[in-house]
């Protein structure tokens, strides 16, 4: 359904969908068809816009508008969040993520490729191309009900998630977008054990520093974007204010701890220096009560310096050094 919006120029604004609905709900002795909502609204302006070409259609597809027997009438589940503004914006936006958490539109706009974390603002950061031309006023709508906001700092041209809508994301959005990067097909088994072994010991680590730092809360980068060059965020003490331990997870089986280091890892680890740590998992005690991970402080120094770790690469880059 996302896909077939794109035609339309405008997705509607919080002010039109509140005049609508309440002028619906006011009128229950009203037959209302599609026409007559059209002309409900037919040269009003609401929020500096005049054209709401996709605002019938978008309402119906999420189900806050239903048809019958030619007839258009409100869900019974958003009448109680008209009693004002704000309640009718957060259930509208309830309705649209349970709608479009199975669009696979949704998902070419809200992947790894334009997902970041956003340390400073705590928030889940979006690229603007992830938008592009074709889904502007799919943007323009999550920008008026505030589920997007702009990035403070105008130069990124980024967008954030709001963080009053961040539990709403995370249980109907997120659990999608995991899904999907196990379960793309092009991936081996290997690849997604892989994967599930990963969670696990992010998983583990959260709860590890939680307890370490008496139940403050502390970030799963991972969860979000898997390029960050490390998993979570965390605190190196309990009165920490901002984020000083950045933890990169790793997870092995047997009795000698070993890991694999992606390039992009590496360079946030030379950058961050004392603020980097790895932590490794052992799948083995990872259930023990009191196992502890490897944790291991500025890895480029202490890794890469020190002869008690075996380094060896099994892919070479082989540039030329003449052009053709």
């Amino acid at each position: 359904m996302l896909k077939d919006l794109r035609k339309y120029n405008n997705l509607g604004t919080p002010s039109y969908y509140y005049y609508l609905l309440d002028t619906i709900k006011k009128s229950n002795d009203i037959e209302w068809k599609i026409n007559d909502i059209r002309q409900l609204t037919y040269n009003k302006m609401f929020d500096n816009r005049s054209i709401f070409d996709g605002c019938i259609p978008l309402a119906l597809h999420i189900e806050i508008l239903i048809l019958k027997n030619d007839s258009i009438c409100i869900n019974d589940k958003i009448l109680d969040s008209l009693n004002s503004h704000k309640q009718m914006v957060d259930k509208f936006n309830e309705f649209l993520f349970l709608t479009f958490k199975n669009d696979d539109e949704l998902f070419n706009i809200f992947n790894s490729e334009h997902l970041n974390y956003d340390i400073i603002y705590k928030s889940l950061q979006i690229s603007n191309s992830a938008f592009g031309f074709k889904f502007s006023s799919f943007k323009q709508l999550l920008l008026d009900f505030e589920v997007i906001q702009r990035h403070p700092t105008l130069e990124l041209n980024t967008y954030i998630v709001n963080t009053r809508y961040k539990k709403l994301f995370d249980k109907t959005i997120l659990p999608e977008i995991r899904k999907r990067k196990i379960g793309v097909d092009a991936l081996e088994k290997q690849m997604q054990q892989q994967q599930i072994y990963g969670e696990e010991a992010e998983l583990y680590v959260l709860n590890f520093e939680k307890k370490r730092l008496n139940n403050k809360e502390v970030n799963w980068i991972a969860e979000y974007v898997a390029n960050e060059g490390y998993d979570i965020a965390s605190f190196n003490n309990h009165d920490d204010t901002e984020y000083n331990r950045f933890i990169e997870v790793k997870s092995y089986k047997g009795k000698t701890p070993y890991f694999y280091w992606s390039r992009n890892e590496f360079q946030v680890a030379k950058y961050k220096h004392e603020n980097y740590w790895i932590y490794l998992v052992n799948r083995d005690s990872i259930n023990d009560i009191n196992y502890k991970p490897v944790m291991i402080q500025n890895p480029y120094i202490n890794i890469l310096d020190n002869e008690d770790w075996t380094k060896e690469s099994d892919k070479l880059k082989i540039t030329a050094n003449f052009n053709i």
